[in-house]
């Protein structure tokens, strides 16, 4: 019956998304109209403009598992992405934006349009 998916949200404008994605995360991204964020399978993410009508994401849309979260928010700190702190909550992160409280390490920041992303220590 349902055998494959895709995952979607909005941006505000495609071609920040692109540039954000392929250059600053260095993700495979192909299309004009709306951007899709390729992923290993049959599966991707797809980027669609609402424009003025885009409302950010205020939860999580993508989570990359990563072997070494300290090094990653270091190295995507060199290209400029921004870590959020949540400071004053029960996921406030320490001095290097990692949330270090319970689970596995995590750091959030966010897409040009506001999305929340993340990085998330690997199994």
């Amino acid at each position: 019956m349902l055998e494959k998916l895709f995952s979607g949200f909005s941006v505000d404008d495609v071609e920040a998304a692109r540039t954000f994605y392929r250059d600053v995360l260095g993700l495979p991204v192909s299309g004009d109209d709306m951007l899709w964020i390729e992923v290993p399978g049959d599966s991707g993410v797809l980027l669609y403009p609402k424009g003025d009508a885009h409302q950010p994401a205020t939860f999580t849309v993508l989570n990359f598992p990563v072997d070494d979260v300290p090094g990653t928010v270091a190295a995507l700190r060199e290209r400029g992405v921004t870590f959020e702190t949540y400071e004053g909550t029960p996921m406030a992160t320490d001095a290097d934006g990692v949330f270090r409280g319970g689970g596995p390490l995590i750091a959030w920041f966010t897409d040009p349009a506001g999305n929340v992303l993340s990085v998330v220590q690997a199994d």
